[in-house]
């Protein structure tokens, strides 16, 4: 009689098949995808490791299995993703949120206190997921947002997240491209935040199977040089920002110097900063509005 299927059995086959394709964490891919299937943590499965499981718990984890062999983000096949210490709701209709991006959230919430305003507002330029959005409205008890994209699928996810977490009544949804629909006239936000596409076209080909063929291509390809909307946005997001109001774009590798020499003499922003991620890259660039302008 063949011997069942335990949870320690799929975990160590899994590792040695995923090694095999190579996928770069096997392991961790396998213990996330079998704790999705049986709806525990990883750590249960250590706890259960003898458990063996159902005819269709097995089906289910099989076909997780082969889509994450056929290199599917293991974030969509679970359709989660932490950030900020949030879990949230990603599709394939969103960029996976990553770490880098965590520190655009906390420039923007110490910038926030800076100014010191009792309910400040912040536009979020491309919104996809609604990780920024949500983030800061989670963290910042006053703070109201309006959060922008051209996907109506994407706002359905930033919606469901905003939702998840408490913060719905504090975040606008728009379906507009960036900023592109606010009048000029109105300086109305304290902060101005993007995650914009700055991978340049010819780099797109290059990129890991999982992001090349499943994440957004419009929400990673920002042009020949990866800086269109970038520009696009330094541009037009004075025009929005109160006196002194910041804004912040995280920005690819190698990026800050070209836009440093770009932007140093842009008489609408008061000089030029870059902040840098975990790995020590320039991640962030910050612009201030001018006061004088």
């Amino acid at each position: 009689m063949e011997e069942p299927w335990t949870i320690l059995k799929l975990i160590q086959w899994t590792t040695q098949y995923f090694g095999r394709k190579g996928i770069a964490q096997p392991r961790t891919d396998a213990e996330v995808l079998l704790a999705h299937v049986l709806k525990m943590e990883r750590i249960q499965l250590y706890l259960h490791y003898d458990q063996p499981l159902q005819p269709r718990e097995l089906t289910e984890y099989r076909e997780a299995v082969r889509r994450r062999a056929a290199r599917e983000p293991v974030q969509y096949i679970t359709g989660r993703q932490e950030f900020w210490s949030l879990e949230l709701e990603v599709t394939p209709a969103v960029l996976i949120p990553r770490p880098e991006t965590e520190i655009l959230v906390a420039k923007a919430l110490a910038l926030l206190d800076q100014r010191g305003a009792a309910a400040p507002w912040v536009l979020d330029l491309g919104t996809g997921s609604g990780a920024i959005a949500v983030a800061l409205t989670h963290e910042h008890p006053t703070l109201r947002v309006i959060a922008t994209d051209v996907c109506m699928p994407a706002l359905a996810v930033a919606r469901r997240n905003a939702e998840r977490h408490g913060v719905a009544d504090r975040i606008q949804l728009v379906a507009m491209d960036l900023g592109s629909a606010f009048s000029p006239a109105r300086a109305s936000f304290d902060v101005i935040v993007s995650n914009p596409p700055y991978i340049a076209s010819s780099e797109i080909p290059g990129l890991a199977a999982e992001i090349r063929n499943f994440e957004p291509r419009n929400a990673l390809e920002g042009g020949s040089q990866g800086l269109a909307v970038i520009y696009r946005i330094v541009d037009q997001a004075y025009q929005h920002l109160r006196p002194s109001g910041s804004l912040l774009v995280e920005i690819g590798q190698d990026q800050a110097a070209p836009l440093k020499e770009q932007l140093v003499a842009n008489r609408h922003y008061d000089g030029v900063e870059f902040f840098d991620d975990y790995a020590g890259i320039q991640r962030v660039l910050h612009l201030r509005r001018n006061p004088g302008e």
